[in-house]
């Protein structure tokens, strides 16, 4: 059986935890987009490419490549709405 304070660790971890999953952010990288909606970091950078989610390439000041990031406001469209259609599907 574990002591009083393993168990308030582990409660506080716990807690940390849930308060990170759960801060709104103006900007969402593609891997705190991926794990807010259990996907792949792969996935989400495929739908930001193939433009299934609105997302756009930000300077991330980790050298001369851009980074997808994603808005709060797209987040809650895709909870809602799930993916964009597919481009190619609009051409037909």
């Amino acid at each position: 059986m574990s002591t009083v304070e393993e168990r308030l660790e582990k409660i506080e971890s716990m807690l940390v935890s849930l308060v990170g999953q759960q801060t709104i952010r103006e900007w969402y990288s593609v891997e705190q987009f991926a794990e807010i909606v259990g996907k792949s970091e792969f996935t989400v950078r495929e739908w930001a490419r193939l433009g299934r989610i609105h997302a756009k390439k930000q300077k991330s000041g980790r050298g001369a490549y851009a980074c997808w990031t994603i808005s709060h406001d797209e987040l809650m469209r895709h909870q809602r709405e799930g993916l964009l259609p597919s481009p190619e599907r609009h051409a037909e």
